[in-house]
């Protein structure tokens, strides 16, 4: 009974985020249903010592990165540097390949540390340019954006600003660099297998004579390239955001990084307090870089287009401001939901089956890219996995002697597998933009998907015959 319960409360948050409704409202009814069919006293202490106590302890952690990457994604696209970057990658990459050139545009915004959002309606004009003028069918086109923005830079490439590359740093006390070789071999096996499936796609359909299409929804008007940005310009801060995460961070047996030869180990905050708060530097490094990044991208960003930046930055930086907040509620709220549901009785059966997988990182990967499904996201599903089953994953990593290094790159890959089924908020807005339905689009969106979760178990067993992380 007790295994039922468990069980309910997980499906049941998948229902409702796959009706669209808020998990923000919905995680603690979840979490609290299960806690009163199992012991109905338990309900208040649950939500407020439990419930509450991880939701705002994942907030305190990481909303300063969901806030400083939606406000520098934010002054990317007004300052006109996002669709000065899409139109050079395509020039360089040819607009005659334009399925590539728009993976590409993608790969670079989010590799960059714009937000996937801002991605998609930064990239959206222009594919719609180059597919009809190459006469590619629209359906294609968010498949392939999300095999460049929702795919391996992501999670896959070592150094991403991106949250489901931060989240495990905090876990396994590793960089966001983790596994570089692992996660770069990783990511070009997603790009090519990627591109091979999209060009099958492509080529059915020319063969069937499927041509771009009449009468779509929301098709963006021409773009105008007269008033772009030096394309060198607009480069420069997502290098800057490159730069000064790997400086603070460190690479992973290069370098260590300004945090750590600054702070050392450990800090104690003192200033005027009577006593010390510590804070210790392994689980907070990854964290602190990626915020210094960001930071100093939104500055390199007003230093070259204040101009553009002045009128708009104040209405904009709200937007920003708002979706962020969302995006990071969502999240912690799934994080409080997942510890309320590893604190009942019935997740120790659930625990118990996955631990009858005897590998390590194949248990880890499962774990995560299942939870990853059912709350339709990344994030969100390896928040529970990992606040449920950290623990366990690294005691059976050091018995079996494999890195943490592997356990952050493992988990971070698996997340942005089957997350991206239908009631996945990325999936659902990219839809939106592009005016397409499910049942035009979603098969090639889902293909991705297996598609990342299949490049998870090549690099376990990349992992394994070679012994390369």
């Amino acid at each position: 009974m007790n295994f039922l319960i468990a069980l309910a409360a997980l499906v049941f948050l998948m229902f409702v985020a796959y009706r669209g409704f808020s998990v923000i409202l919905f995680a603690p009814v979840a979490a609290l249903g299960a806690v009163l069919l199992t012991d109905p006293a338990a309900v208040p202490a649950a939500y407020t010592g439990l419930f509450m106590d991880k939701m705002v302890g994942f907030a305190k952690l990481y909303f300063p990165v969901f806030l400083l990457g939606a406000v520098f994604g934010k002054v990317i696209e007004l300052s006109g540097f996002s669709k000065s970057i899409v139109a050079a990658v395509i020039g360089l990459v040819g607009a005659e390949r334009a399925m590539l050139a728009i993976v590409l545009v993608c790969a670079v915004l989010t590799y960059g540390g714009v937000s996937l959002f801002v991605v998609v309606f930064a990239a959206y004009p222009f594919a719609a340019e180059m597919f009809r003028a190459g006469n590619i069918p629209k359906r294609l086109i968010p498949g392939t954006i999300a095999l460049g923005a929702f795919s391996f830079t992501m999670d896959s490439l070592p150094f991403s600003p991106q949250i489901q590359n931060i989240i495990p740093t905090t876990y396994f006390k590793t960089t966001n660099g983790a596994a570089p070789v692992l996660g770069t071999l990783g990511a070009i096996f997603i790009l090519i297998v990627g591109m091979i499936y999209l060009e099958w796609r492509r080529r059915v359909a020319l063969a069937a004579g499927e041509g771009y299409g009449t009468n779509h929804s929301n098709e963006p008007p021409p773009v105008d390239k007269t008033t772009l940005a030096p394309a060198a310009i607009a480069f420069l801060p997502l290098v800057i955001v490159f730069v000064v995460n790997i400086v603070l961070g460190g690479f992973p047996g290069v370098f260590t990084g300004l945090i750590d030869r600054f702070y050392g180990a450990n800090y104690d905050l003192t200033l005027a307090l009577d006593h010390a708060i510590p804070t210790t530097i392994a689980a907070i490094r990854a964290v602190w870089a990626v915020e210094g990044a960001l930071l100093a991208g939104i500055v390199s960003v007003f230093a070259f287009a204040f101009g553009k930046l002045k009128g708009g930055f104040a209405d904009g930086s709200k937007a920003a401001v708002g979706g962020a907040l969302l995006a990071a509620m969502n999240t912690a709220s799934e994080y409080g939901f997942g510890a309320v549901i590893a604190a009942l009785p019935g997740f120790l059966a659930i625990r118990d089956a996955l631990k009858a997988i005897p590998n390590p990182l194949v248990n880890e990967a499962i774990t995560v890219t299942s939870l990853a499904g059912i709350t339709g996201s990344a994030s969100g599903g390896m928040s529970i996995a990992l606040a449920a089953m950290a623990k366990d994953f690294i005691a059976m990593a050091e018995a079996a002697h494999i890195p943490p290094e592997v356990l952050h790159r493992v988990a971070s890959m698996a997340s942005g597998g089957m997350d991206t089924l239908p009631h996945n908020g990325a999936v659902i807005t990219l839809l939106a933009v592009t005016g397409l339905t499910h049942r035009e689009s979603y098969r090639d969106i889902f293909a991705v998907t297996c598609l990342k979760t299949a490049a998870v178990f090549f690099v376990i067993a990349l992992y394994y015959l070679t012994g390369l992380v």
